[in-house]
């Protein structure tokens, strides 16, 4: 997903995506512990992808805290 596509989202929707992805993380990091990992540049694009969702997510509140 593009950061675009996020910019569209909902705050409720971003949230849920962030859950998503460190559940995904967290099994990535179980499967790199045990040698059982395949794709080690999912580890990578997962991190970014996480960080680009919280940047989103403080935009929107910086936003909102403006317009009040």
């Amino acid at each position: 997903m593009t950061a675009a596509e996020m910019r569209e989202q909902t705050v409720e929707q971003l949230r849920e995506e962030l859950l998503t992805l460190k559940k995904e993380q967290f099994n990535l990091r179980f499967q790199a512990a045990s040698n059982q990992l395949d794709n080690t540049s999912r580890v990578r694009a997962v991190r970014r992808n996480i960080a680009c969702v919280l940047t989103i997510l403080n935009e929107k509140a910086r936003s909102a805290a403006d317009a009040a």
